[in-house]
Formats: C-alpha cells, sequence, structure tokens
C-alpha cells in the first residue's frame, strides 16, 4: 500500500469540535470530522510545490592550466635563468585573456631546478622548488634565488619526478604542460627519457623540450625526440643572448600606476606582513631588471590571475575566506583596530573598488603597450632571426592551448 492509501485510510485522527459549557456533560456536543481528504489536499499541495522547485544549478568548473618550468641550474645556464627571470610576467600575462568556452582559467605554476652539484647526488641533483601555486610572488621570489653550481642534468628523471610527485589535474579537458630546458644530451641520468616522456603524456601532461644551442645539438642530444614521444614542441634559444628591455611610452606611467595599487592592499593576519614585504621585494627584483620588467609585473598585477588571499583583506573576503566580524583587533591593520564592524567593512569595499579602477586603468596601457612592443620586436626578430625563452614557451602554449579549446587574443 503506497503512502497516499495509508493515509487516505487512517481512521485514528479526527477533530473535536467542542460546543456548549465544559462543565455541563449533557450539554456538550461533540463532532468527529475526519481529516483524510485534508490529508490528502495537503499531499497534492506538496508534491505540486515539489514539482515547482528547480534545483540549485551545478557549480561551474573553471578550467586550469598548470605549467611545470624545470631549469637546467648547473655552470653554464646563468644566461638562462636571467631570462627566465626577465620574462615570468611577459609569459604568465599570455594567459590573461584566455578562454575555454567562455570561463577565464585557473592559472598555477611549479618549478624546478636539476643538475646542479649543490643538490643531492642521491635524488639526482634535482629539487622541486616549488609544487603547482597560484602565488605568482613566491614563484618570482624562488627564479631570483636560483643560483648556478655544477653539474649532472638528468632530464628523463627530473621529468618523471616532476608527472609523478605534482598534483596534476585529472581532467582531460585541462592544460597541463612541462618545459624543460637545458642545454646537456637529453639522454643523460639513470631514468630513461623515453620512459618517463611517455609516462607523462599517458597522464596528459604534454612535454615541451626548449635545448640551449644550434638546432643541431638539440636534435642529436635526443632534446627534439623528448617533445615528439609527449605530443610537445622543440625550440632552441640562445641562452646567452642579451636580453632586449624594450622601453614603451607606457611604461612610466603603468609603473606610477602599480604604486598606487600597491596601497590597496591590506596586510591582516599572520601572513600580512610577510605577504606585503615580499609584494615589494618582487617590485624592487622586476624594476632592477627594467622598467619594462616591472610594468609586465603591473599588467599580471591587475589581473585575476594576481590573488592573495591569505594575507590581503580585499582579496580574503573576495574569495570568502574570512569574515570582518571574526577578525579579532590584533589580525588588523593599525589604522583599522578602532573601526566598528561596518566602518570596516566600508574601508575594505573603498579599497576592492579603488583597486578595480587601478586595473581598469593599467589593463588599458597595457593593451597599448603590448600592441608597441610587438610592432619593436617585429624589427628586431628581423634581424636576430633566434628566439628567446619567453617566445618559445608562448608559441607552444598558444598552439597546444588551442586543441584543448582555449582561444588567446592575437
Amino acid at each position: 500500500m503506497n503512502r497516499s492509501k495509508r493515509l487516505m485510510a487512517g481512521i485514528g485522527v479526527a477533530a473535536a469540535v467542542v460546543a456548549g459549557s465544559a462543565t455541563n456533560s449533557d450539554a456538550m456536543k461533540v463532532k468527529f470530522v475526519p481529516i483524510n481528504q485534508n490529508v490528502a489536499a495537503s499531499e497534492v499541495r506538496l508534491q505540486a510545490l515539489l514539482k515547482t522547485q528547480k534545483p540549485a544549478p551545478p557549480e561551474v568548473k573553471r578550467p586550469v592550466i598548470q605549467i611545470a618550468i624545470l631549469l637546467d641550474t648547473s655552470n653554464s645556464m646563468d644566461g638562462l635563468i636571467s631570462q627566465a627571470k626577465t620574462h615570468l610576467w611577459k609569459i604568465v600575462n599570455e594567459f590573461i585573456s584566455a578562454k575555454q568556452n567562455g570561463q577565464a582559467p585557473d592559472l598555477r605554476v611549479a618549478l624546478y631546478e636539476y643538475g646542479n652539484d649543490s643538490l643531492s647526488a642521491k635524488e639526482g641533483y634535482i629539487r622541486q622548488v616549488t609544487g603547482f601555486t597560484d602565488d605568482l610572488d613566491k614563484v618570482s621570489e624562488d627564479l631570483f634565488g636560483l643560483k648556478t653550481n655544477g653539474g649532472s642534468e638528468f632530464c628523463g628523471q627530473v621529468i618523471g619526478h616532476a608527472a609523478d610527485t605534482l598534483a596534476w589535474s585529472k581532467s582531460n579537458s585541462d592544460f597541463k604542460a612541462i618545459f624543460i630546458a637545458g642545454n646537456e644530451p637529453f639522454t643523460q641520468g639513470p631514468v630513461k627519457y623515453a620512459d618517463a616522456c611517455k609516462k607523462a603524456i599517458a597522464k596528459g601532461i604534454v612535454i615541451n623540450t626548449i635545448f640551449c644551442g644550434n638546432e643541431a645539438q638539440g636534435v642529436n642530444g635526443k632534446w627534439k625526440d623528448g617533445a615528439v614521444l609527449a605530443d610537445g614542441s622543440f625550440a632552441n634559444i640562445n641562452q646567452n643572448q642579451t636580453v632586449v628591455h624594450i622601453d614603451a611610452p607606457q611604461d612610466k606611467e603603468i609603473v606610477r600606476l602599480n604604486t598606487e595599487l600597491n596601497s590597496t592592499f591590506i596586510a591582516f593576519g599572520r601572513e600580512g606582513a610577510k605577504g606585503k614585504e615580499k609584494q615589494i621585494e618582487q617590485d624592487k627584483n622586476a624594476k632592477g631588471l627594467a622598467n619594462s620588467v616591472l610594468a609586465q609585473r603591473a599588467a599580471t598585477k591587475s589581473s585575476a590571475f594576481y590573488s592573495n588571499a591569505t594575507w590581503d583583506l580585499c582579496d580574503a573576503l573576495k574569495h570568502k575566506k574570512v569574515k570582518i566580524e571574526d577578525l579579532k583587533e590584533d589580525q588588523l591593520p593599525d589604522n583599522m583596530k578602532k573601526m566598528t564592524i561596518e566602518q570596516r567593512k566600508k574601508y575594505v569595499a573603498d579599497m576592492a573598488k579603488k583597486r578595480e579602477a587601478i586595473a581598469a586603468d593599467i589593463k588599458k596601457l597595457s593593451g597599448e603597450r603590448t600592441k608597441y612592443v610587438a610592432a619593436e620586436r617585429k624589427k628586431l626578430a628581423e634581424k636576430k632571426g633566434e628566439e628567446s625563452l619567453d617566445e618559445a614557451i608562448v608559441k607552444s602554449v598558444r598552439s597546444q592551448g588551442a586543441k584543448k579549446g582555449f582561444t588567446f587574443e592575437k
């Protein structure tokens, strides 16, 4: 018997309507009214209501771009490290306009060094500098901390380590790639490069190889073969070529706006002071290379990729990591300690609004800057005919990302 029939058959429930005086039992009239019909009618209304309820829309998963950069830090690679420091922000900025099915991606970057004699021989002279992170200031800090020394460059082993130990996405629609750069034969070390590359591509991880030297040497040293085995691309660069910094008319204003942008970050909690210090230090590192590098970094900082929810109150509230009401006075900067809860909320909202306006100005100027620099680079390319590290990476990302349904602004 179904639920409706059981309810209709219920006879033990009635409504009593009492008339007359409770003190006069003879005058008391009791009328029993079966409520089976009322129950049935209620159930009908309930079922109709349930049918009109719409399920909550599923959460839209943002696409993910994961890039692991494996850098040879043996003695001869100072030029490569210099290029990596210089071009980090340009490489990151390539993804600002990326979309997959109309969705902007989350970007995660990992960094390895290999071939350095100061590293453990037992571990194959390999070090995971940082796992996948969206803390781009951390990536920059780690790049500037790299030193060259030695060594023995085991490409197969470092590829295998990165493929096995990094937290790679399980989704086939996400873009996952390793970029390995070096100048010794790809065949060195206890792990066969062919096995490592095949294992990586089986997980959907593309291997892109960048040989530091002439093309023939790279091909003979099996760098191209490694890329072919893992659906990647092979490029050769001159790691010692002087990095040409192209100053654009927009740089001075972008650098000024970057200082204003920094004023909107509200350091809080245990990580606040450290995070703010790291932000300023990486600005100094970029500016120390050239104003053009700081301008590229400012473009990144004005994008959604630059998020500091662990130490900046604006980002923490935006990503729902904290609530203003839950923060204690000693977790706040001095100027917010004596504010009321409502004043604190308004202050953070004002800073977020100010940041949005400054970011819009930087984005506009950065767009103009990109066009100017592209035209200047084209002139230089006609003269030098060589790729740099950033050009090799950007070309691969655009080509391989397109196969995953990512689109990029031209």
